[in-house]
């Protein structure tokens, strides 16, 4: 009687083997739910990618349109991502008054460099640079080579801001005669050297 009883107690093999299939059903769903959230994730991520690369290619097609006239004129220069815009356009010699040309040559400026920077970790540097020719001793306003450089990049670097460039974008800096890109021996190389450069670099981290 006793044997009855305990094979009458016995979880059937089927039951077992249905509460197996369920568990295993179950953990198939999950997965199947992990793989699909997982693919979307990415299929997001992938689209937000383009758009922003669609976004900066964009910025960089309209700042290179910004800069065709100029550079086809000679106006400006572009070399190592750096543009470089003729002391002779921005300034009379040994002068730090922007020329109307300047201005102008600025303000057509001012917006693409603007719209290229705003969504980069970059800033503008604008760089002030001279020939290699000291200062005349008549000069009121100048003592040397590196004043007129700083005061020049930091006249420029107003000029964009008052143009819209945000002042946390854009910074002024100095090389005198410093870093010549022509031999200074004659005129046309010393009004080569006499420039203003413009730059995007990076923007330091406030970590530390």
């Amino acid at each position: 009687m006793s044997e009855l009883q305990d094979s009458n107690t016995e979880t059937p093999i089927w039951a077992i083997f249905g509460d197996l299939m369920a568990a295993l059903v179950g953990v198939f769903v999950l997965i199947l739910v992990w793989v699909i959230g997982y693919q979307l994730e990415l299929a997001q991520d992938l689209a937000r990618e383009t758009e922003q690369r669609q976004v900066e290619q964009q910025r960089r097609e309209q700042l290179e349109q910004a800069l065709a006239g100029p550079l086809a004129e000679g106006r400006i220069s572009l070399r190592d991502g750096r543009i470089g815009i003729s002391g002779s356009v921005l300034f009379a010699l040994n002068s730090a008054d922007l020329q109307e040309e300047g201005r102008s040559l600025l303000a057509s400026l001012a917006g693409p460099l603007q719209d290229y920077l705003s969504q980069r970790e970059e800033l503008l540097m604008v760089s002030g640079f001279t020939d290699d020719l000291p200062i005349q001793r008549d000069n009121l306003y100048f003592e040397d080579n590196w004043e007129l450089s700083a005061q020049r990049a930091l006249t420029v670097t107003r000029a964009l801001i008052e143009e819209g460039m945000p002042a946390s974008l854009v910074f002024a800096s100095a090389f005198g005669e410093q870093q010549p890109v022509a031999a200074n021996g004659d005129e046309e190389g010393r009004a080569r050297n006499r420039r203003v450069e413009m730059a995007p670099v990076p923007r330091l981290s406030n970590d530390g």
